[in-house]
């Protein structure tokens, strides 16, 4: 079984090549990368915005605004389509959806009717423009009184195209920004999502994002004084509206539009040769310059307003005719909103507004800090590990520490191959994969010594220990996939991160320990012919043939598991959980003052004034860096960004923004709930799995022993008020996993066992597949904990959390597969006669382990 033909020999290590070779360039600085010759590979891993600062900004079509503009459109055409059919009405009234109007006389019913059918036509949707829908249904409940209903699926077609506009328009203002490999793409059925790495100024961004930029030339109503229409009522067909500048100008503007923004063809930032003030140069498309014209020839002496999203950017007087189809819009602009305006229109208007629900952004400053932290955590973790394994296996420890390396350099590979984003979940799902990554050589190594002690050869032990443990490694390595795969499916952001990172280091473990770890193996076995199996300190701290009693304690783990899952629910309902701006909605910002020490006594005064509700501000890390946290405002979405926008202003000039998180309420509903979701759905996997893979009381005390972890660890978060957030969920679901994978293996022991001796009792069966596989237990723990460890000690304060969750988790989890995951086959008697094969004998009993 140890012989390896050629082709497969190379086809092993071109695979581990290849990936070292396509992982390489993340190692080297760029200057070295640019001397590289064309033909190697030069690419590396994405950063995500955490890392290299930038702004992730999700974006909502506001579903109300299109509604209110349809209603508006068709009762306008409601108004028109009766007036050409000569049909007299005394109401035409609206409210939502829905739009009613009343006929003079009900013998107008079937003229009326006959008008308005041309608004039920259908029009084409779907993906492709193939399905038929309405947009507008019209009931009649009185021979008099028509109802014009707006469908919902008409406003779900609205909404959808808006959103496909919507991508178009915001491309191409970032576009103009000149920013570099942004990320735009549609999310659900009304966001957009956009991420901008390296961006500097993400306030400019959001102002960018933020307009709709629905330009319109209109004339202003000179006729009445304008403070006569604010005080009584503007007359028909003019509204008032006021102007960008401080204090602001009300102008009584014509509803009428002479030329909107859909007639520009170009818009440039400028200066005005008089007085050398920033201008905006626009020119129009030649219907726009017609219309224009002569709308300036026939009001020659009026003053006519330039309107952007509903404000008065100027109002000149018109001179004389404006024929060239081109002029210019001075406003008071700075050269960057003269520039910006440009943007806008030459980008164009949205078709609707769209919202800010969830801003993520990082400074560039604080983004390589965590690259830094990150590239520290991940060395020492390695290291750590490394050192470990040589002290526990000598010689199979480099064997262990080589597809170590091998499997770092193949995730790495593979990241980069795919165009994955690195985030620092990411990191702390490589460094998490390097602490996991020596499990399956421990089940192996563990498993051959076993077969050892029972007799056979050497070569023989290490045939047998691959092939007993293969089904394990399988098993435990396919439940914990399950947990990454709905991490994945159900998370978001930096959870997905960690998802990707987590999935792909299964893959690569399992490749790298059963492939390239039995092939270093058989090539040590041929190269060095040793008569033994080296004895590190592994041997020294776990004895073989340990006794242990597990199963007398069941009643007592029970009891004090079961009292601290009760104490845990009690708590839960009790005491307020430290619930992140992901569940509840707010924001956090992270900032550094620019002196040595920050003053938050000062801080807090400043932003005491501001009204913005609760406001908790502490020191975070360093005596320099403040954490700011504002609750979630009444006035939604909306004023959140104002409140965020007051704390800059506010803090400014002494602070540096280095991170700012803005999670409106929609979204951390939305959060909640998926989350939750997460949970459940991966223990309904796992049981499933288990169930089919075992028999249902394993999948049932695997799902029980699952459900008492997640309980510790939501105790664990209350009594020690750790914020509780996306990154918990991350936490929690990689416990899961982790729990699970524990369990199987001792599942896994107990199975075999029942078909081995199959009249002992089940609880001393549990006691010796407990102790045979206690070495690995503890083994892969401690080198988990030690990877975890150094991400807690040098990963940075941003996810010193996420990795203390996960320690606990890894402990708690390590107690549940001995104390909880076993006793309950017990407690819900599972029958050994299950697992009986036809024409199989009891075999003898084990020589350790079995006396009590």
């Amino acid at each position: 079984m140890f012989y390896y033909p050629r082709w497969k020999t190379f086809a092993i290590w071109a695979v581990v090549l290849l990936g070292i070779i396509v992982a390489l360039p993340n190692a080297l600085p760029q200057s070295v990368l640019s001397r590289v010759e064309g033909w190697l590979p030069t690419r590396t891993l994405t950063l995500g915005l955490d890392l290299q600062g930038g702004s992730h900004i999700l974006l909502q079509v506001d579903r109300q605004d299109l509604i209110n503009e349809r209603a508006t459109a068709v009762r306008d055409e409601i108004r028109t389509a009766l007036r050409d059919a000569r049909v007299g009405y005394t109401g035409l009234t609206g409210s939502g959806q829905t739009l009613q109007v009343r006929l003079r006389d009900a013998v107008d019913a079937e003229k009326a009717r006959t008008a308005l059918n041309p608004l039920t036509e259908q029009v084409s949707g779907g993906l492709f423009g193939t399905t038929l829908l309405r947009e507008v249904e019209i009931d009649q409940p009185e021979p008099d009184l028509f109802r014009i209903s707006l469908t919902n699926e008409g406003i779900d077609h609205r909404v959808s195209n808006a959103v496909t506009q919507s991508i178009e328009v915001v491309s191409r203002r970032i576009n103009e920004l000149g920013t570099t490999e942004p990320i735009i793409q549609r999310q659900g059925d009304d966001r957009i999502l956009v991420q901008v790495p390296g961006l500097q100024d993400p306030a400019r961004l959001k102002e960018i994002l933020g307009q709709t930029a629905k330009l319109t030339f209109q004339m202003v109503d000179q006729s009445t004084p304008v403070q006569e229409a604010i005080q009584g009522r503007p007359p028909v067909g003019t509204t008032v509206m006021y102007s960008q500048d401080e204090p602001s100008v009300p102008y009584l503007i014509e509803d009428r539009v002479i030329v909107s923004g859909e007639n520009l063809v170009d818009a440039q930032a400028t200066f005005e040769q008089q007085t050398n003030q920033p201008v905006v140069s626009f020119r129009f498309d030649s219907r726009g310059a017609q219309r224009f014209g002569q709308a300036t020839q026939q009001n020659v002496g009026r003053l006519f307003a330039i309107v952007l999203d509903d404000k008065v950017i100027s109002a000149p007087q018109i001179r004389e005719p404006i024929l060239g189809g081109s002029g210019q819009i001075s406003g008071n602009f700075t050269v960057q909103g003269a520039n910006d305006l440009a943007v806008l229109l030459r980008a164009g208007a949205l078709p609707a507004d769209l919202t800010i629900v969830e801003e993520r952004t990082v400074g560039p400053s604080l983004g390589a800090d965590s690259i830094a932290a990150g590239e520290v955590a991940a060395g020492i973790g390695t290291l750590l590990v490394v050192i470990f394994m040589l002290f526990c296996y000598n010689s199979l420890g480099i064997i262990a520490n080589l597809a170590l390396v091998a499997n770092i350099g193949m995730l790495i590979a593979i990241l980069t191959t795919l165009g994955a984003t690195l985030t620092m979940p990411g990191i702390a799902g490589i460094v998490l994969t390097i602490g996991m990554a020596v499990d399956a050589n421990v089940l192996i190594y563990e498993r051959v010594r076993e077969e050892r002690m029972s007799g056979k050869s050497l070569i023989q032990s290490f045939d047998q220990g691959f092939q007993r443990a293969m089904a394990t490694i399988i098993d435990s390595n396919a439940t914990a996939f399950i947990a990454a795969f709905i991490l994945f499916y159900m998370g978001s952001g930096p959870v997905r991160g960690f998802a990707v990172t987590f999935v792909i280091g299964i893959a690569t473990t399992v490749f790298t320990s059963v492939t390239l770890t039995r092939w270093l193996v058989s090539f040590w076995l041929r190269r060095f012919k040793p008569t033994e199996i080296p004895r590190g300190i592994a041997a020294r701290l776990i004895p073989d043939g340990t006794k242990f009693p597990f199963m007398r304690l069941r009643r007592l783990t029970f009891t004090l598991s079961a009292l601290a899952t009760i104490a845990a629910g009690v708590l839960f309902m009790t005491k307020d959980m430290n619930y992140g701006i992901d569940f509840l909605g707010g924001s956090v910002i992270e900032i550094q003052s620019k002196e040595q020490v920050a003053d938050i006594a000062d801080v807090r005064e400043k932003l005491a004034g501001l009204n913005l509700g609760e406001v908790q501000v502490q020191e975070f890390g360093s005596p320099r860096d403040v954490m700011v946290k504002l609750q979630a405002q009444e006035g939604g979405d909306v004023a959140m960004q104002q409140a965020v926008e007051q704390t800059r202003a506010a803090l400014g000039d002494q602070y540096e923004f280095r991170r700012v998180e803005v999670v409106g309420p929609t979204v951390s509903g939305e959060l909640a709930l998926a989350g939750t979701l997460a949970v459940l759905a991966s223990l309904a996997a796992m049981l499933v799995y288990i169930w089919i893979r075992f028999e249902w009381q394993f999948g049932v005390g695997a799902v029980v022993s699952t459900a008492h972890d997640i309980a510790m660890m939501v105790g664990f978060f209350v009594i020690f008020g750790i914020e509780f957030n996306l990154t918990s969920i991350a936490a929690i679901l990689t416990i899961v996993g982790y729990s699970i994978n524990d369990t199987v293996v001792i599942y896994d022991r107990i199975r075999e066992n029942l078909r081995r001796y199959k009249k002992m009792p089940l609880e001393e069966v549990i006691n010796i597949s407990v102790n045979q596989t206690m070495s690995r237990t503890l083994l892969t723990a401690t080198t988990t904990l030690l990877a975890l460890f150094a991400l807690y000690w040098f990963g940075g304060e941003v996810i010193s959390s996420f990795t203390l969750s996960m320690i606990f988790g890894i402990l708690i989890g390590t107690y549940s597969s001995v104390f909880i995951a076993g006793p309950m086959l017990i407690l819900f008697k599972l029958r050994p006669d299950a697992f009986e094969e036809k024409g199989e004998e009891d075999k003898a009993l084990p020589t350790a382990g079995a006396q009590f």
